[in-house]
Formats: C-alpha cells, structure tokens, sequence
C-alpha cells in the first residue's frame, strides 16, 4: 500500500484500530488529509525502545506492529534504540527506580533487539537510529537548559511519581530527566507522530512540549494498551513468565497461543496479529452470538502467531504436535534427544537437569514432588531416586504437558 493508493479514512480506520488514544483528538486525521492534499510528505512515525533485556516478546510487538502498519502506508518507521536512555532507566509505571545498566549490557541487548525488531517491521521506509548520538554528547549546559523546559509540579502528574512521592518512596533527579531525554529524541529525529505504551502518554506529551519550544511540528501522540500476558491478569513481561518470545520455536509458540484466556482472544488478534480489523470485528462478533466456537478462534490466533515469526509451512507441524501432545495424550515426534553415556545410574534430579527439562536441582525436585514427572507416561514420584541406565534408555522422560526428553542408549 501507498499514501497515494489509499485515501485518508481507509488508513485513518486500519492505523486507530486497537489504540486507546490519538492526541489531540483529529489531529491524526487532519495531517493524512494534508498528505493527500500534497501539502506535506509522508509522516515520520518515532518509537523508541530501551534494550533493558535480550528478548522480545509479542507484548513488544503491539506498537512494533502499529509501527509496520504505518510503513505500509508509506510512512516513515524511525526506531530509536535507547542506548543512552537505558542507562537511565524508565520509570514509567514503577513502583521504584529501575537498576542502572552498564553500557556492554545495554550494547549486548540492543544486538539482539535488532535481530528480533527486523522480523516485525517492514525493511523501508526504515530509520534505526541509537539515541547516544545525541544524548551521549550533551554538556551540563545541555541538561540545564533541558532540564529547565519541565517544571517540578508537572512531573509530579505523573500517576507513578505521585504515588510514589505520596507513599515517601525515592524518586531520583535522574528520573525526573527521562521524560525530557526522550522528549529531546523527538526533537532530534523531527517526529511527525510517535507511538507508544498507555504507560508511555506523559513521557509522549513532554515531546510535543519540546518540539514546540524548538519551533517544530509537534507530534502526534497514538498509544497503545498494554497486552495481559497468559496468566490473563499481569502485564506480558519476562520477570511474570507470561511471555510468548518472537524467537520461541513454533511448537511452543503454539502451545502458549492456545492458553491466552478466552476474555483476551480478541484483544491478542488485534493487537498481535496481520488479521484486518473488519475480519477481527466479525471473529469478536461471532464469538458472542454463539456462530464462531473460543477453540477455533485461539486456534486462529496460534496459527497467525506462528505463522508471522516462522512461516506458513510452520504451522502445519506446530498444530499437529499440539494436538499429539494435548488431544490424543502422545508423544511428538521430534522430541530432543539425550545420550545417557556410560553413567550406570542416574541421580533423578540430576537428569532431569541434563535433559534440560528443570533449570536447576532444586527445580528438579520440587516438579517431582508435584507430581510433573513421568517416565514413558509412569508418574515418577521420589525425588531421590537413582534410575538405572537399563531401566531408561530407550525411554521418553516427561515434564508437564509440553516438554520431552528422549533417552538414548548411548
């Protein structure tokens, strides 16, 4: 799609479908119209992500994906990596001041960041820029001016310093700095409109503050909600462990689609997925009239999930091995193997850690005495036991539901 192929209102219904707010209100609607009129050029849309972590998961992907919809529409995507500003640390929706991290962390994270954002966006039109090249050369001159565009009793509207400031937690002068460093990227990168988190809506403002004080176009300001992760209630992160990686293997990718709670499958199709807003509004609506069942529905959603991150081809196979494993109580058929080497005995907790089915001993055990383990589908229930190797070659060691190891007599 281009801006010249599609009039204004038919990107303005695909680009606000699943936003909580365009601000000011009309605006968004109002700059397409002079796209089309050819009074300006294509919009250039900003977000900003801070490497803090290696991964990215599908609740990253909610504004990386209304990001992609903007490039399709031939706007401009410039994602500012936050090379500077993670040393920093956001404090947007904390409770207490984020840990610092050191320049190598955020550089290893930033490698990665990349790697998997490349598989969500479009390649062009594309900027990637790093914020450090601008904020890593300001002087303390800089920072006072700055600093001083920002008063005291503004950043105490924001709910999260409020709260914390009621409730006598620290809030550091550095944290006060954040909403304006990100502010001053929108100025450096002359944004048109930037995205982000309902979180982000302060930090989003403080940038129009700025672009105005510098004599440009302020942005427009499109956020998103915040995606539940699968335990339906907190906030998709790595720390709760309700993620769905964009780096997961099909099969587990899957496997995670299908246990989204049936109140959030419509918001994960529209906020995840490539579905068209018409097709998810008819979905929504089959869904309450009784005409479309919740399990085909999540089944749609898990095959447009992994179908985005590793292929058509992909899904095929992912959803068979869901239903081997949770239909018909079997075991797949690629399982990962394992040697039992020479060892004449295998201390429980200690294989299971070699297989890689528990993380540590103590993991080990405690699945054990929950009752997770089984051995070719026979509960395994002392987590002292010292297994014969004659008694598990050949056989399949299991944790739970999805997780599989395949002894070798080798």
């Amino acid at each position: 799609m281009s801006t010249v192929a599609e009039p204004p209102h038919a990107q303005l219904r695909v680009l606000t479908d699943g936003v909580d707010q365009v601000l000011p209100g009309g605006e968004l609607e109002r700059k397409l119209d002079a796209i089309d009129r050819g009074e300006r050029g294509p919009l250039r849309v900003k977000f900003g992500m801070d490497p803090t972590s290696p991964d990215v998961h599908v609740g990253h992907t909610v504004v990386l994906r209304k990001l992609r919809e903007f490039q399709s529409f031939g706007h401009t995507a410039v994602l500012i990596i936050g090379g500077f500003t993670a040393q920093v640390g956001d404090p947007s929706g904390r409770s207490a001041a984020r840990p610092r991290l050191s320049p190598e962390e955020v550089r290893a994270n930033a490698a990665t960041y990349l790697e998997q954002v490349r598989r969500v966006l479009l390649p062009e039109p594309l900027e990637v820029v790093d914020n450090t090249d601008w904020l890593g050369g300001l002087d303390m001159g800089d920072v006072l001016r700055l600093a001083s565009q920002a008063t005291v009793a503004q950043m105490l509207e924001r709910s999260d310093f409020a709260a914390r400031y009621e409730a006598g937690r620290p809030i550091a002068v550095s944290e006060f700095l954040y909403p304006l460093l990100q502010g001053h990227d929108s100025v450096e990168v002359r944004a048109g409109v930037e995205l982000g988190g309902t979180d982000q809506t302060f930090n989003l403002l403080v940038g129009r503050q700025l672009q105005a004080v510098a004599g440009q176009d302020p942005q427009t300001v499109v956020t998103l909600p915040l995606l539940e992760g699968l335990d339906g209630s907190e906030k998709m992160s790595k720390t709760s462990g309700n993620t769905i990686g964009v780096d997961e293997e099909p099969a587990e990718m899957f496997g995670k689609a299908m246990r989204v709670r049936d109140e959030l499958m419509v918001k994960y199709l529209r906020l995840v997925t490539d579905l068209h807003p018409d097709e998810v509004d008819a979905l929504a609506a089959g869904l309450q009239d009784g005409s479309v069942h919740p399990a085909e529905a999540k089944r749609r959603l898990a095959r447009e999930i992994v179908r985005l991150y590793h292929g058509t081809e992909a899904v095929g196979a992912a959803e068979r091995r869901f239903d081997v494993q949770f239909r018909e109580h079997g075991v797949p058929d690629d399982v990962p193997e394992f040697a039992l080497g020479a060892a004449p005995q295998w201390f429980l907790p200690t294989l299971l850690q070699e297989t890689g089915l528990a993380a540590s001993g103590s993991e080990a055990r405690r699945l054990v005495l929950q009752g997770a383990v089984r051995l070719d589908g026979q509960r395994l229930v002392d987590p002292t036991a010292e297994l014969e190797r004659e008694a598990l070659a050949g056989r399949v060691l299991q944790v739970g539901k999805r997780r599989f190891a395949r002894l070798l007599d080798a």
